[in-house]
Protein backbone atom coordinates (compact mmCIF):
# COMPACT_ATOMS: atom_id res chain seq x y z
CA UNK A 1 0.00 0.00 0.00
CA UNK A 2 1.38 3.39 -0.97
CA UNK A 3 0.73 6.50 1.08
CA UNK A 4 1.71 10.17 1.08
CA UNK A 5 1.38 12.85 3.72
CA UNK A 6 0.09 16.18 2.42
CA UNK A 7 -0.24 19.02 4.89
CA UNK A 8 -0.71 16.60 7.77
CA UNK A 9 -3.22 14.37 5.94
CA UNK A 10 -2.51 10.72 5.16
CA UNK A 11 -3.84 9.33 1.89
CA UNK A 12 -3.79 5.54 1.45
CA UNK A 13 -3.96 4.32 -2.12
CA UNK A 14 -4.18 0.55 -2.47
CA UNK A 15 -4.82 -0.81 -5.94
CA UNK A 16 -8.33 -1.56 -7.19
CA UNK A 17 -8.08 -5.28 -6.44
CA UNK A 18 -7.40 -4.52 -2.78
CA UNK A 19 -10.27 -2.04 -2.72
CA UNK A 20 -12.63 -4.56 -4.33
CA UNK A 21 -11.69 -7.13 -1.69
CA UNK A 22 -12.40 -4.47 0.96
CA UNK A 23 -15.77 -3.80 -0.69
CA UNK A 24 -16.70 -7.48 -0.55
CA UNK A 25 -15.62 -7.64 3.09
CA UNK A 26 -17.33 -4.32 3.93
CA UNK A 27 -14.02 -3.33 5.50
CA UNK A 28 -14.63 -0.27 7.76
CA UNK A 29 -10.94 0.74 7.70
CA UNK A 30 -11.52 2.54 4.38
CA UNK A 31 -14.43 4.57 5.70
CA UNK A 32 -14.18 8.10 4.36
CA UNK A 33 -11.05 7.30 2.34
CA UNK A 34 -12.42 5.26 -0.56
CA UNK A 35 -15.71 5.08 -2.46
CA UNK A 36 -17.00 2.86 -5.23
CA UNK A 37 -18.98 3.95 -8.28
CA UNK A 38 -21.04 1.21 -9.93
CA UNK A 39 -21.26 1.65 -13.69
CA UNK A 40 -24.36 -0.52 -14.05
CA UNK A 41 -26.43 1.63 -11.67
CA UNK A 42 -24.76 5.06 -11.80
CA UNK A 43 -24.59 5.05 -7.97
CA UNK A 44 -21.56 5.56 -5.73
CA UNK A 45 -21.30 4.07 -2.25
CA UNK A 46 -19.17 3.60 0.82
CA UNK A 47 -17.22 0.32 0.78
CA UNK A 48 -19.33 -0.70 3.78
CA UNK A 49 -22.62 -0.30 1.94
CA UNK A 50 -25.07 -3.12 2.84
CA UNK A 51 -26.39 -3.35 -0.73
CA UNK A 52 -25.67 -6.37 -2.94
CA UNK A 53 -22.09 -6.24 -4.15
CA UNK A 54 -21.49 -5.38 -7.83
CA UNK A 55 -19.35 -7.29 -10.30
CA UNK A 56 -15.69 -6.29 -10.35
CA UNK A 57 -15.88 -5.04 -13.94
CA UNK A 58 -18.59 -2.52 -12.99
CA UNK A 59 -16.59 -0.94 -10.17
CA UNK A 60 -14.74 2.37 -10.31
CA UNK A 61 -12.95 3.48 -7.15
CA UNK A 62 -12.49 7.07 -5.98
CA UNK A 63 -10.64 8.74 -3.15
CA UNK A 64 -13.27 11.43 -2.58
CA UNK A 65 -16.96 11.96 -3.11
CA UNK A 66 -16.03 14.92 -5.34
CA UNK A 67 -14.33 12.57 -7.82
CA UNK A 68 -17.33 10.24 -7.87
CA UNK A 69 -19.77 13.12 -8.36
CA UNK A 70 -17.60 14.60 -11.13
CA UNK A 71 -17.86 11.29 -12.97
CA UNK A 72 -21.65 11.54 -12.86
CA UNK A 73 -22.34 8.99 -10.11
CA UNK A 74 -25.23 9.70 -7.72
CA UNK A 75 -24.89 9.13 -3.96
CA UNK A 76 -26.40 5.91 -2.63
CA UNK A 77 -29.55 6.41 -0.55
CA UNK A 78 -28.75 3.42 1.66
CA UNK A 79 -25.19 4.10 2.82
CA UNK A 80 -25.32 7.90 2.26
CA UNK A 81 -21.66 8.43 1.25
CA UNK A 82 -22.00 12.18 1.66
CA UNK A 83 -22.10 11.45 5.37
CA UNK A 84 -23.00 14.43 7.46
CA UNK A 85 -23.47 16.69 4.46
CA UNK A 86 -26.63 18.73 4.45
CA UNK A 87 -29.52 16.86 2.76
CA UNK A 88 -29.87 19.64 0.20
CA UNK A 89 -26.45 18.74 -1.26
CA UNK A 90 -27.72 15.33 -2.36
CA UNK A 91 -30.98 16.82 -3.62
CA UNK A 92 -29.24 19.48 -5.71
CA UNK A 93 -26.75 16.99 -7.18
CA UNK A 94 -29.63 14.73 -8.19
CA UNK A 95 -31.47 17.66 -9.78
CA UNK A 96 -28.37 18.67 -11.73
CA UNK A 97 -27.79 15.15 -13.00
CA UNK A 98 -31.44 14.77 -14.00
CA UNK A 99 -31.42 18.02 -15.99
CA UNK A 100 -27.85 19.20 -16.76
CA UNK A 101 -29.15 21.83 -19.22
CA UNK A 102 -31.21 23.64 -16.59
CA UNK A 103 -30.21 27.24 -16.01
CA UNK A 104 -29.77 27.62 -12.25
CA UNK A 105 -29.57 30.90 -10.38
CA UNK A 106 -29.70 32.03 -6.79
CA UNK A 107 -33.42 32.66 -7.21
CA UNK A 108 -33.97 28.97 -7.95
CA UNK A 109 -32.19 28.04 -4.75
CA UNK A 110 -34.30 30.49 -2.76
CA UNK A 111 -37.46 29.08 -4.36
CA UNK A 112 -36.45 25.64 -3.08
CA UNK A 113 -36.05 27.04 0.41
CA UNK A 114 -32.24 27.23 0.42
CA UNK A 115 -30.03 30.09 1.46
CA UNK A 116 -27.63 30.68 -1.50
CA UNK A 117 -24.68 31.51 0.75
CA UNK A 118 -25.19 28.29 2.73
CA UNK A 119 -25.34 26.26 -0.49
CA UNK A 120 -22.23 28.01 -1.78
CA UNK A 121 -20.22 27.25 1.36
CA UNK A 122 -21.39 23.63 1.53
CA UNK A 123 -20.41 22.87 -2.08
CA UNK A 124 -17.08 24.66 -1.80
CA UNK A 125 -16.31 22.69 1.35
CA UNK A 126 -17.21 19.34 -0.19
CA UNK A 127 -16.32 19.74 -3.87
CA UNK A 128 -14.05 22.76 -4.17
CA UNK A 129 -16.52 24.59 -6.45
CA UNK A 130 -19.97 26.10 -5.97
CA UNK A 131 -23.18 24.46 -7.11
CA UNK A 132 -23.78 27.27 -9.61
CA UNK A 133 -20.27 26.71 -11.01
CA UNK A 134 -21.09 23.02 -11.45
CA UNK A 135 -24.35 23.88 -13.23
CA UNK A 136 -22.68 26.43 -15.51
CA UNK A 137 -19.96 23.95 -16.48
CA UNK A 138 -22.53 21.28 -17.33
CA UNK A 139 -24.39 23.68 -19.63
CA UNK A 140 -21.29 24.92 -21.42
CA UNK A 141 -20.19 21.34 -21.98
CA UNK A 142 -23.44 20.68 -23.84
CA UNK A 143 -22.94 23.79 -25.95
CA UNK A 144 -19.41 22.75 -26.86
CA UNK A 145 -20.66 19.41 -28.11
CA UNK A 146 -23.31 20.95 -30.36
CA UNK A 147 -20.94 23.52 -31.89
CA UNK A 148 -18.22 20.93 -32.38
CA UNK A 149 -20.62 18.81 -34.42
CA UNK A 150 -21.42 21.77 -36.67
CA UNK A 151 -24.70 22.75 -35.04
CA UNK A 152 -26.01 26.29 -35.25
CA UNK A 153 -25.45 28.73 -32.43
CA UNK A 154 -29.15 28.77 -31.55
CA UNK A 155 -29.11 24.97 -31.30
CA UNK A 156 -26.07 25.10 -29.03
CA UNK A 157 -27.74 27.78 -26.94
CA UNK A 158 -30.88 25.70 -26.44
CA UNK A 159 -28.91 22.53 -25.81
CA UNK A 160 -26.91 24.37 -23.15
CA UNK A 161 -30.10 25.60 -21.49
CA UNK A 162 -29.48 29.32 -22.00
CA UNK A 163 -32.73 31.26 -22.30
CA UNK A 164 -30.86 34.29 -23.61
CA UNK A 165 -28.80 34.26 -26.78
CA UNK A 166 -26.74 37.16 -25.47
CA UNK A 167 -26.08 35.26 -22.24
CA UNK A 168 -24.87 32.22 -24.16
CA UNK A 169 -22.65 34.32 -26.42
CA UNK A 170 -21.26 36.18 -23.42
CA UNK A 171 -20.44 32.96 -21.59
CA UNK A 172 -18.50 31.66 -24.57
CA UNK A 173 -16.85 35.01 -25.17
CA UNK A 174 -15.63 35.10 -21.57
CA UNK A 175 -14.20 31.63 -21.97
CA UNK A 176 -12.80 31.67 -25.52
CA UNK A 177 -12.48 35.39 -26.17
CA UNK A 178 -14.95 35.28 -29.09
CA UNK A 179 -18.69 34.79 -29.45
CA UNK A 180 -19.66 31.38 -30.92
CA UNK A 181 -21.04 32.95 -34.12
CA UNK A 182 -17.55 34.21 -34.98
CA UNK A 183 -16.19 30.69 -35.42
CA UNK A 184 -15.91 29.42 -39.00
CA UNK A 185 -14.80 25.84 -38.39
CA UNK A 186 -11.66 26.50 -40.43
CA UNK A 187 -9.52 27.80 -37.56
CA UNK A 188 -6.05 26.32 -37.11
CA UNK A 189 -6.44 25.86 -33.34
CA UNK A 190 -9.40 23.87 -32.04
CA UNK A 191 -10.79 24.07 -28.50
CA UNK A 192 -12.89 21.29 -27.03
CA UNK A 193 -14.11 20.01 -23.67
CA UNK A 194 -12.61 16.93 -22.01
CA UNK A 195 -14.31 15.54 -18.92
CA UNK A 196 -12.12 14.17 -16.10
CA UNK A 197 -12.74 12.91 -12.56
CA UNK A 198 -11.56 16.31 -11.29
CA UNK A 199 -13.84 18.33 -13.53
CA UNK A 200 -14.04 19.53 -17.11
CA UNK A 201 -10.91 20.65 -18.94
CA UNK A 202 -10.46 22.75 -22.06
CA UNK A 203 -7.95 21.35 -24.57
CA UNK A 204 -6.65 23.53 -27.41
CA UNK A 205 -4.87 21.68 -30.20
CA UNK A 206 -3.88 21.92 -33.83
CA UNK A 207 -3.34 19.05 -36.23
CA UNK A 208 -0.02 18.10 -34.66
CA UNK A 209 0.25 19.20 -31.01
CA UNK A 210 -1.44 20.20 -27.77
CA UNK A 211 -1.19 23.93 -27.02
CA UNK A 212 -3.26 24.29 -23.84
CA UNK A 213 -4.95 22.06 -21.29
CA UNK A 214 -6.62 23.76 -18.33
CA UNK A 215 -9.49 23.14 -15.94
CA UNK A 216 -12.54 24.94 -17.27
CA UNK A 217 -13.20 26.73 -13.99
CA UNK A 218 -9.71 28.18 -13.67
CA UNK A 219 -10.04 31.95 -13.29
CA UNK A 220 -6.99 32.62 -15.50
CA UNK A 221 -8.31 30.51 -18.39
CA UNK A 222 -10.00 33.34 -20.33
CA UNK A 223 -6.81 35.43 -20.26
CA UNK A 224 -4.72 32.41 -21.26
CA UNK A 225 -6.99 31.72 -24.21
CA UNK A 226 -6.94 35.38 -25.18
CA UNK A 227 -3.13 35.35 -25.16
CA UNK A 228 -3.04 32.15 -27.18
CA UNK A 229 -5.55 33.57 -29.66
CA UNK A 230 -3.33 36.64 -30.04
CA UNK A 231 -0.30 34.50 -30.82
CA UNK A 232 -2.17 32.86 -33.71
CA UNK A 233 -3.90 36.12 -34.75
CA UNK A 234 -7.37 34.98 -33.69
CA UNK A 235 -7.16 31.64 -35.47
CA UNK A 236 -8.87 29.79 -32.58
CA UNK A 237 -12.19 27.99 -32.88
CA UNK A 238 -14.23 25.11 -31.49
CA UNK A 239 -13.59 21.53 -32.55
CA UNK A 240 -11.14 18.71 -32.18
CA UNK A 241 -8.42 16.86 -34.06
CA UNK A 242 -6.77 13.49 -33.55
CA UNK A 243 -4.57 15.22 -30.99
CA UNK A 244 -7.66 15.90 -28.84
CA UNK A 245 -8.61 12.24 -29.03
CA UNK A 246 -5.08 11.28 -28.03
CA UNK A 247 -4.84 13.54 -24.98
CA UNK A 248 -8.36 12.47 -23.90
CA UNK A 249 -7.32 8.81 -24.06
CA UNK A 250 -4.08 9.48 -22.19
CA UNK A 251 -5.93 11.41 -19.47
CA UNK A 252 -8.37 8.51 -19.10
CA UNK A 253 -5.46 6.08 -18.69
CA UNK A 254 -3.80 8.41 -16.19
CA UNK A 255 -6.88 8.84 -14.00
CA UNK A 256 -7.68 5.14 -14.38
CA UNK A 257 -4.36 4.19 -12.79
CA UNK A 258 -3.11 2.54 -15.97
CA UNK A 259 -0.41 4.88 -17.24
CA UNK A 260 1.24 8.08 -15.99
CA UNK A 261 3.22 8.78 -19.15
CA UNK A 262 1.96 11.36 -21.63
CA UNK A 263 3.30 11.08 -25.16
CA UNK A 264 1.05 13.62 -26.89
CA UNK A 265 3.21 16.21 -28.76
CA UNK A 266 3.28 19.61 -27.09
CA UNK A 267 3.57 23.13 -28.48
CA UNK A 268 5.21 25.28 -25.80
CA UNK A 269 4.64 29.04 -25.78
CA UNK A 270 7.33 30.54 -23.60
CA UNK A 271 10.89 31.82 -23.28
CA UNK A 272 13.94 29.55 -23.30
CA UNK A 273 14.10 29.76 -19.49
CA UNK A 274 10.41 28.99 -19.08
CA UNK A 275 10.61 26.00 -21.41
CA UNK A 276 13.65 24.72 -19.49
CA UNK A 277 11.58 24.78 -16.29
CA UNK A 278 8.69 22.99 -17.99
CA UNK A 279 11.05 20.33 -19.36
CA UNK A 280 12.38 19.76 -15.85
CA UNK A 281 8.85 19.43 -14.50
CA UNK A 282 8.25 16.63 -16.98
CA UNK A 283 11.26 14.79 -15.58
CA UNK A 284 9.71 14.54 -12.10
CA UNK A 285 8.44 10.95 -11.77
CA UNK A 286 4.80 10.40 -10.91
CA UNK A 287 4.62 9.81 -7.18
CA UNK A 288 7.51 12.21 -6.46
CA UNK A 289 7.60 15.93 -5.70
CA UNK A 290 10.19 18.70 -5.96
CA UNK A 291 10.64 22.17 -4.50
CA UNK A 292 11.27 25.34 -6.49
CA UNK A 293 14.83 25.32 -5.15
CA UNK A 294 15.41 21.80 -6.46
CA UNK A 295 14.02 22.73 -9.88
CA UNK A 296 16.27 25.81 -10.04
CA UNK A 297 19.33 23.73 -9.17
CA UNK A 298 18.40 21.05 -11.72
CA UNK A 299 18.34 23.55 -14.61
CA UNK A 300 21.62 25.11 -13.52
CA UNK A 301 20.09 28.36 -12.18
CA UNK A 302 20.19 27.89 -8.39
CA UNK A 303 19.61 31.58 -7.64
CA UNK A 304 16.53 31.83 -9.90
CA UNK A 305 14.02 30.33 -7.45
CA UNK A 306 11.44 33.10 -7.88
CA UNK A 307 11.74 32.96 -11.66
CA UNK A 308 11.20 29.20 -11.48
CA UNK A 309 8.04 29.80 -9.43
CA UNK A 310 6.76 32.25 -12.06
CA UNK A 311 7.50 29.80 -14.88
CA UNK A 312 5.76 27.04 -12.95
CA UNK A 313 2.68 29.25 -12.55
CA UNK A 314 2.74 30.15 -16.25
CA UNK A 315 2.28 26.52 -17.31
CA UNK A 316 -0.76 26.23 -19.60
CA UNK A 317 -0.70 22.45 -20.05
CA UNK A 318 -1.94 21.09 -16.73
CA UNK A 319 -1.22 17.51 -15.63
CA UNK A 320 0.77 16.69 -18.80
CA UNK A 321 3.38 19.23 -17.66
CA UNK A 322 3.03 18.32 -13.97
CA UNK A 323 3.39 21.64 -12.15
CA UNK A 324 1.27 20.07 -9.40
CA UNK A 325 4.35 18.05 -8.36
CA UNK A 326 6.09 21.19 -7.07
CA UNK A 327 5.63 21.83 -3.34
CA UNK A 328 7.09 24.14 -0.69
CA UNK A 329 10.48 23.63 0.94
CA UNK A 330 8.72 22.51 4.12
CA UNK A 331 6.63 19.93 2.29
CA UNK A 332 3.45 22.02 2.31
CA UNK A 333 1.33 22.58 -0.75
CA UNK A 334 1.86 25.79 -2.66
CA UNK A 335 -0.54 27.58 -4.98
CA UNK A 336 -2.09 25.72 -7.90
CA UNK A 337 -4.19 27.36 -10.61
CA UNK A 338 -6.63 24.46 -10.67
CA UNK A 339 -7.20 24.69 -6.91
CA UNK A 340 -5.32 23.16 -3.99
CA UNK A 341 -7.97 20.47 -3.60
CA UNK A 342 -7.10 19.21 -7.09
CA UNK A 343 -3.39 19.35 -6.30
CA UNK A 344 -3.98 17.17 -3.24
CA UNK A 345 -5.90 14.63 -5.30
CA UNK A 346 -3.34 14.54 -8.12
CA UNK A 347 -0.46 13.96 -5.71
CA UNK A 348 -2.45 11.27 -3.91
CA UNK A 349 -3.44 9.59 -7.18
CA UNK A 350 0.16 9.45 -8.36
CA UNK A 351 1.32 7.53 -5.31
CA UNK A 352 -0.28 4.56 -7.02
CA UNK A 353 2.39 4.85 -9.72
CA UNK A 354 5.36 5.23 -7.38
CA UNK A 355 5.97 1.51 -7.02
CA UNK A 356 5.92 0.94 -10.77
CA UNK A 357 9.01 2.93 -11.68
CA UNK A 358 6.96 6.12 -11.75
CA UNK A 359 4.76 5.56 -14.73
CA UNK A 360 2.52 2.55 -15.28
CA UNK A 361 3.64 0.82 -18.46
CA UNK A 362 6.25 3.48 -19.22
CA UNK A 363 7.96 6.46 -17.63
CA UNK A 364 6.27 9.02 -15.47
CA UNK A 365 6.38 11.80 -18.01
CA UNK A 366 7.34 11.83 -21.63
CA UNK A 367 10.35 14.07 -22.29
CA UNK A 368 10.24 13.76 -26.06
CA UNK A 369 11.23 16.87 -28.05
CA UNK A 370 8.37 19.29 -28.57
CA UNK A 371 7.79 21.96 -31.20
CA UNK A 372 9.39 25.26 -30.26
CA UNK A 373 6.99 28.16 -30.62
CA UNK A 374 7.93 31.67 -29.51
Amino acid sequence: MESVRVEGMMFDLPDDDVLYAALLARDPSYEGRAFVGVASTGIFCRLTCPAKKPLRRNCHFFGTVAEAAAEGFRPCKRCRPLGGAEPFVEALLAALQDDPARRWGEGDLVALGHDPSTVRRAFRRQFGVTFLDMARAARLRSGFGTLREGGRVIEAQLEAGFASGSGFRSAFARLLGRAPGAFTGREMLKADWIETPLGGMIAVVDARALHLLEFADRKALPSELKRLSGLVKGDLGIGRTLVTDRVEAELAAYFGGEEAAFTVPLALHGSDFTRAVWDELRRIPAGATRSYTQIAAAIGRPSAVRAVARANGANQIAIVIPCHRVIGEDGSLTGYGGGLWRKERLIALERGYAGRGGGGRGQASSCAPVPRIA
